[in-house]
C-alpha cells in the first residue's frame, strides 16, 4: 500500500456539460483527489522537493477545469488523471468529480483509478 496525499472538496465554477445552459452558464464542480505516492524520502529528508507539490497540483486541476469547457465529465475525469500522473511522485489517483446541482435531491458524478 502505497501513501496517500489528497486533495478533498475543491470547489470550481466552469463550464462542463452538454444541455445548452451548461454551455453558457458556470456551474459549481467539486473534485476530490486520492494520489498515490511514497511520503517517505520527503519525510526522511524533510526538504519540500522531495515531497508531492499539492498546491500547484491544485491550480493546475482548477485551471484544466475551468478551462476546458468540457462536454462531459468523464472527459474531465480522465484529463485530471493524466495531469496528476505526470507528476513523477504521483504513482496512482483516484479522481472523483461531482456536479452537485445537476440532479435535484442527489449528488452525481464520476469516479476513476489510473495508475502508472
Amino acid at each position: 500500500m502505497n501513501d496517500i496525499v489528497f486533495i478533498e472538496q475543491l470547489h470550481v465554477q466552469a463550464i462542463l456539460g452538454i444541455l445548452p445552459k451548461e454551455r453558457t452558464t458556470p456551474q459549481r464542480v467539486v473534485i476530490d483527489l486520492e494520489l498515490e505516492t511514497d511520503t517517505r524520502t520527503a519525510a526522511h529528508s524533510k526538504n519540500i522537493a522531495d515531497a508531492l507539490d499539492y498546491a500547484t497540483l491544485t491550480e493546475q486541476v482548477r485551471t484544466l477545469t475551468t478551462d476546458g469547457e468540457y462536454l462531459l465529465i468523464e472527459t474531465l475525469v480522465s484529463d485530471i488523471a493524466d495531469l496528476c500522473l505526470r507528476s513523477p511522485l504521483t504513482l496512482a489517483v483516484r479522481v472523483r468529480v461531482c456536479k452537485p446541482e445537476a440532479v435535484a435531491d442527489a449528488r452525481v458524478g464520476v469516479q476513476i483509478y489510473r495508475a502508472k
